[in-house]
Order: structure tokens, then C-alpha cells, then sequence
């Protein structure tokens, strides 16, 4: 299946000792200055193992399997390692990304660093994992918006070999209504995909075969956490978060440094396609053809089917928990986890669920939820995701939508503050067990518009016009409480009378954007010294004396005079000086 000649070092399920040693060499040929991947961590007795503590929300991937060649060396030709005995192929044709492929992953960068500019997320990270889970879009085989030519989807993920992860998404995403399934380019598991989905392509979804989407939202999972990736600590724990094995962290750090050294893009569709998969020691009816096209048939339940030789540095995620991290030492049977004796979830204090905070401020109270068991006592050490829905655009700290925290020894876990958007409006924040069906709590909040007490206007001038003409532009100036009111909403109305705030049906008015009248303008919004300039307005063929009232919350508003007059364009202009005989 590679599109490169030349044979590379297969870093399988049963050679894991062997990959970390090819790292080693990897790193060692690398050009003087040149950054190169960190040392593979590990064990007294030479296996690699997890860092700890690498995710708070479990892994994007399900540890579902991954392409396991390495990067070419530098040197033009194949040569045998001296230490291994494994040929490695040599070159610089997996430099070459495809180009939808390779903007994606810009982008995804660039849009990251307006939003989190703390994490200093490398795209060569995201082109590194895009490696590893799908050959790049296999070899990017995608259409001009970036959605892949046809579904990628990794193997049902049943037990038979992998993980046991139950159907999430009832088969929306991977077509599974059994198991799920990693989908994508960069391989998300539908249970992930459902918060962690972003709309990179600005086509108004969030769609996992979309190249621009799920580049876009592995960059802000990788983002999470507060993590600062140009640490390597941090750097280390994100990659861990996306697959928890060392063996993929060394992998993925290998291709980052490879990536960092020069890259190009290449035609769409004409990227090569890794060879090797960290599957493939699993006996041949348990594992399925590798990320494709069609959605595995799903096999008859049975005693799952385990790879020979399991590798050390990777372990085996919970069977009973979508998405969750490497799990602490086997418990006797039949020992009940904490998660699985959590009955529901409560709200910690006694000041109902409702919140309310005003358009760009911080809601004042921390939301949050305490795990009890049937009978009331508290549950410790067990993790709650805390969901952000609705039109809204609040967020958390951070700017995330959703927030995994860890109950304390009262069982209350407290999510970060919430942060009030621009967006007027009422949502919803959820919270749930993670891993676990116990039932949870919910919060409404509500973010009010910003306000401005007083309006005025900020000229004295008359205004004029005869009929058929313009008026001068009408500026008026928001303040609350004394200061200026910044980026508070505004309505402007031509209105019947002041007994009556309707708007007229004949007099002055505005333009829309096709040139027609309009007597109601909306979306108005001040500026940072509380000020807006309405857009110009015109007179009718009726005379008379008219009303345009402007408004915003919070109780400003002003009322200015307009007047039509056949006379008006004489008495805007200077009389003349009277003369003498006068």
C-alpha cells in the first residue's frame, strides 16, 4: 500500500523496543540544530510506558490503531541499522503533503493562535498526527472544501483486539449502530467528535471528514487544558491525550521533527500512504482492512481476540468506558469502580440553577456539581464533563465549550468560569459522569445585552431637507451610570408620534442593502466611546414634521425632530444681509 519505493522499519504491535531504538537513530542523524524528538521515556526494564496524568478527558482516538512507519533519514539511499538489522527507507518524498491536506492544517494553526495564543500549537503537530492516523487523508484523497473523497472510518472497535466501545452516535457518524468507529482523517471517535467538532471550512457544520474541520478541532483538543505546547511536558501529555501509548508518542514526535525540517505540498490525491499499522499482528479475522472506505461488518460478540505479543508501552483502555485514559491496576473482580457507584448529581450549593450575567462579562457564580451515591454520600476522584449548548457563543476560561474536572474529596467537581459572550440569549450547561450513565444536572444561563441608562445626541444642528432630499447623518452618544457605554445594541425607529413608537409608514426613512425603504433599523451597536453614526437619512415626497426615536436596553433612548419643507433647502442656506432701504 506505500507509495514510496524502498522498505521501512515496521514498528508493529511486537516491536516496540525495536521502534524506540529506531527513534534513537532517527534523532541522531538529524542535521546539527535541528530540533529533535525527546528521548522515548522509559521503564528500569527498557519498555517504554505513558506519562502519567496525560489527559483529563480521555483520548480523541479510543486508542483505535494507527500507521506506525517512520519518517525517512536524511541520507538519499537505503542502508541496513547497524543496531536493528531492519532496513529503513530513506528520502525526502514523504515531505511532500498534499495541498488541501497541508492548508487545513495552517489554517487550523493560524485560527489557534488567535484564540488560544497560549498553546503555541505547531501545525507540523497536526501534520504529524494526520500521518499517523490516516496517511495524511490517504494520500489526500479529498474534494476542494476538503471533505475526504470517501468516509475514512478505523476498525469497529468491538474487543476483538481493541478497545470495547458501544455504539455512541446510533451510527450517524460511522455508520455502526453496534460499535463505534474512529472517522475521519484524524480518526475521532464519535463520542469525542460530539464536543470536541469544529467548523473549520466555515460551511456551517462541523463534519469529521472534513479535512478544515477536523484539523480545526484536533488543534483545539490538543489546546485543552491550558497546556502550552513549546513545553515539552505539555507537548508530551496533549499527543498522550490523542492516543495514550509512548509508542505513538515517540512516533508522532519523530514526524513532527521530520516535518519541522522542510516540507512542500503536492497534488491532492498524490501523497503516499503508509504501509505498516500497529494492528497488524492481530490474527486476520479480527482485523479489519485498515482505515477505508466501508464500515467493517461487526463480528459475533465473543471472548476478545488479544494481539500477539501486546506491547508493554500501550495500554489497554477501560472496555466499559468510551474515551477514557489508561485505567489504574486491575481491581479484584467484581470491585465496583467510584464512577459505578455514583447514583446522580447534584448541584454543591442551595442557589438554584439559573444564571444571569451581562454581554462580555463573567457570570459571578462558579457552576458546579456533587457526585452522591443512592444514599447521599459523596463520591471522590471520579470525572465530570461539563457541556456548554445553545446559540451562544459563552464560553469557559479559556474558550472551550466543555470542561472535564475531577471531583474532590467532598465529591464536588467546579467547572471554570463561565464566560458571557456577545450574544444575548439563554443556554444550557450539562453535566455528566463520565464514562458512567448516572443522571446529571443542568444549568440555564443567561447572558443579557449590555445597557446603556442615557442616549444623546451629540450636535444640536436642525435637521432638514425638502422633499426628496438627505438629512444629515444623526450621531447619538450611549453612557450608563456617567460613563460611556461601549459596544452596546441600539435600534433606531421613524416612528408614528411619541405617543406611538411604531414605525410610519410615510416620511423620513433608511435604505436596506437593495436600496428600499426601511423605518426600523436593528444590529446597531456604539463604539468603544459609547458612540454610533446611523446610516443617512432620506425624505419622501410628503411634508411635514417626523420622529426618529433610538433606544437601547437598559432604558437609553432620544427623540429627534426631522423636518420636510419645500422651504427647508432655503433656510439651510445663509440669509442675505437686509438692505439699507429696509
Amino acid at each position: 500500500m506505500a507509495a514510496h519505493k524502498g522498505r521501512r522499519l515496521r514498528k508493529g504491535a511486537a516491536t516496540t523496543a525495536a521502534a524506540a531504538l529506531a527513534v534513537a537513530a532517527l534523532s541522531a542523524s538529524q542535521a546539527p540544530g535541528a530540533t529533535s524528538a525527546p528521548e522515548p521515556l522509559q521503564t528500569s526494564a527498557g519498555h517504554s510506558t505513558p506519562v502519567p496524568e496525560a489527559s483529563a478527558d480521555g483520548n480523541a482516538t479510543g486508542n483505535s490503531p494507527y500507521y506506525t512507519d517512520l519518517p525517512p533519514l536524511n541520507s538519499p539511499l537505503p542502508s541496513p541499522s547497524s543496531t536493528i538489522g531492519t532496513p529503513v527507507s530513506r528520502g525526502e518524498g514523504e515531505a511532500g503533503i498534499p495541498a488541501t491536506v497541508l492548508d487545513a492544517y495552517q489554517k487550523a494553526e493560524a485560527a489557534l493562535r488567535a484564540a488560544k495564543p497560549g498553546c503555541n500549537l505547531p501545525w507540523q503537530l497536526l501534520a504529524a498526527i494526520g500521518k499517523v492516523e490516516s496517511g495524511q487523508a490517504r494520500g489526500g484523497r479529498v474534494s476542494a472544501d476538503g471533505t475526504t473523497i470517501s468516509p475514512i472510518i478505523g476498525p469497529q472497535l468491538d474487543g476483538n483486539g481493541f478497545a470495547l466501545i458501544k455504539d455512541t452516535d446510533h451510527g450517524a457518524y460511522d455508520g455502526n449502530s453496534s460499535y463505534d468507529q474512529a472517522i475521519g482523517p484524524m480518526q475521532f471517535i464519535p463520542s469525542t467528535w460530539a464536543w470536541a467538532g469544529r467548523d473549520g471550512n466555515g460551511d456551517g457544520k462541523a463534519d469529521p471528514n472534513n479535512v478544515y474541520d477536523a484539523a480545526l478541532a484536533a488543534g483545539h483538543y490538543l489546546c485543552r487544558n491550558g497546556w502550552d505546547l513549546s513545553t515539552e511536558r505539555d507537548l508530551n501529555r496533549a499527543i498522550l491525550s490523542y492516543n495514550n501509548s509512548t509508542d505513538y508518542l515517540n512516533l508522532v514526535l519523530s514526524w513532527v521533527d521530520y516535518y519541522r525540517k522542510g516540507t512542500h505540498s503536492v497534488p491532492d490525491g498524490s501523497g503516499g500512504v503508509p504501509g505498516h499499522r500497529s494492528d497488524d499482528d492481530l490474527p486476520r479475522t479480527s482485523r479489519p482492512a485498515g482505515p477505508g472506505t466501508a464500515t467493517p461488518k461487526p463480528t459475533k460478540p465473543g471472548k476478545p481476540s488479544k494481539p500477539a505479543n501486546p506491547p508493554k508501552s500501550s495500554p489497554s483502555p477501560d472496555p466499559t468506558t468510551p474515551g477514557s485514559p489508561s485505567p489504574e491496576p486491575t481491581p479484584p473482580a467484581g470491585t465496583p469502580t467510584p464512577s459505578d457507584t455514583v447514583d446522580h448529581l447534584v448541584s454543591p450549593d442551595l442557589d438554584g440553577t439559573e444564571l444571569t450575567a451581562t454581554a462580555g462579562d463573567a457570570f459571578e457564580r462558579r457552576i458546579g456539581a456533587r457526585a452522591v451515591t443512592k444514599d447521599g454520600k459523596s463520591v471522590a476522584k471520579i470525572r465530570v464533563r461539563f457541556t456548554i449548548s445553545g446559540d451562544t457563543d459563552a464560553t469557559f476560561t479559556g474558550g472551550e465549550r466543555v470542561a472535564t474536572i475531577a471531583t474532590d474529596a467532598k465529591g464536588v467537581a467546579l467547572a471554570p468560569q463561565l464566560l458571557a459572550g456577545e450574544k444575548a440569549g439563554t443556554f444550557k450547561i450539562s453535566s455528566v459522569v463520565v464514562g458512567h450513565a448516572a443522571k446529571g444536572v443542568g444549568y440555564t444561563a443567561t447572558v443579557t445585552p449590555r445597557p446603556a441608562d442615557k442616549l444623546v445626541r451629540t450636535s444640536d444642528t436642525a435637521l432638514t431637507s425638502a422633499p426628496g432630499g438627505e438629512f444629515g447623518q444623526v450621531q447619538v452618544k450611549a453612557t450608563y451610570k456617567g460613563a460611556p457605554a461601549a459596544r452596546v445594541g441600539a435600534t433606531a425607529t421613524l416612528i408614528k408620534s411619541a405617543a406611538n413608537p411604531s414605525a410610519n409608514i410615510v416620511g423620513p426613512y433608511f435604505k436596506d442593502a437593495n436600496g428600499q425603504p426601511v423605518r426600523t433599523l436593528t444590529g446597531l451597536t456604539t463604539d468603544a466611546n459609547g458612540v454610533v453614526t446611523l446610516p443617512k437619512l432620506y425624505a419622501d415626497l410628503f411634508s411635514g414634521t417626523y420622529l426618529l426615536r433610538v433606544t437601547t436596553p437598559g432604558g437609553g433612548s432620544v427623540t429627534v425632530e426631522l423636518k420636510v419643507s419645500v422651504l427647508a433647502s432655503a433656510s439651510a442656506s445663509p440669509s442675505p444681509s437686509p438692505s439699507a432701504s429696509s
